[in-house]
């Protein structure tokens, strides 16, 4: 099986530290973006209009949002459609369709983030692995991971292992074990990627296809506002074309969407191989299925991936 090439994001602390306290009570390697991102920098003045129209809204509005999206069809979550997700998620992240077997995948790509575990990557240089592995281990005071918390804050940020090596690695494997563990992977999976990036979807009149775009760039860039993170991604798109909720052509947008998406991965050194887009999205776009709908046929680093229902 190929190697993945290094695709990781660089998640800020802010959104991550919001995330976590919503999971739990209940990027770019470099700081700033490349001077060449081509997108132009989030404005919070416009917030309202793009990129999340979340940020400005009141309460009130908010629940008119949602309300308006749990109308709609199910899209992308519905029970098959959300399987083929992780599905397609798992062939850009770990080149498999088995996504079940990341729960406990942890390895070092050499990208300068340290350690990438998980089904969604979380990376020891990124700040989401620390962050995650904190509001565990507090609710879990026995998890083997709760040694490493000190060296994972002393790391955050670099891509050294120190204090983590020899056992960290083997420590993640047995915690992935255990379905509680399992399962607070899946609800970040659902609560920080999947359920924001299909709601907003579906609030731009987008299909299963495009709820399905929103939710891999929003794994793989980040839920930042940044202009190399999904929401910036998003106000360039919506800077070449109108929605379908805007009276736009769902297919001319979707592609608009691609062009940022596919801009901001070659603007950072350690996304140039843009499979996920190329070989992928795109042609799943330039196919008319905007409905996702199996048979499906694709290619991911050169590998052919194919699910049948």
């Amino acid at each position: 099986m190929p190697v993945k090439p290094v695709t990781r994001f660089v998640l800020f602390a802010a959104p991550i530290a919001i995330a976590a306290s919503i999971l739990f009570n209940g990027g770019d390697d470099d700081p700033e973006p490349p001077a060449d991102a081509p997108v132009a920098a989030a404005d919070p003045a416009d917030s309202a209009v793009g990129p999340d129209p979340y940020a400005a809204a009141d309460d009130g509005e908010r629940r008119e949002l949602d309300e308006r999206a749990e109308a709609m069809p199910a899209g992308l979550a519905a029970p098959a459609e959300r399987e083929l997700a992780w599905k397609l998620l798992a062939t850009s992240e770990s080149s498999t369709l088995d996504w079940r077997s990341q729960y406990g995948m942890i390895d070092d790509n050499g990208d300068g983030t340290g350690y990438t575990a998980g089904i969604v990557g979380f990376c020891s240089g990124t700040h989401d692995m620390l962050t995650f592995v904190e509001a565990f281990t507090e609710d879990h005071p026995d998890s083997p991971l709760a040694p490493y918390v000190p060296a994972l804050r002393k790391v955050d940020g670099t891509g050294s292992h120190k204090g983590l090596d020899p056992g960290f690695a083997a420590a993640w494997k047995k915690s992935a074990a255990d379905p509680v563990f399992r399962a607070e992977q899946d609800r970040v999976r659902e609560k920080q990627y999947f359920e924001p990036a299909v709601r907003l979807a579906k609030l731009d009149g987008l299909g299963t296809l495009g709820q399905f775009i929103y939710f891999d760039a929003m794994v793989l860039q980040g839920p930042g506002t940044e202009p190399d993170a999904f929401y910036g991604i998003r106000k360039a798109a919506l800077a070449e074309a109108d929605t379908a909720d805007e009276g736009g052509d769902e297919k001319v947008y979707l592609d608009a969407f691609l062009d940022a998406a596919r801009a901001v991965m070659k603007s950072k050194r350690n996304q140039h191989d843009t499979s996920r887009i190329d070989t992928a999205q795109r042609q799943f776009l330039y196919d008319g299925n905007l409905g996702l709908k199996p048979p499906l046929t694709w290619k991911m680093y050169g590998e052919t991936f194919h699910v049948a229902s």
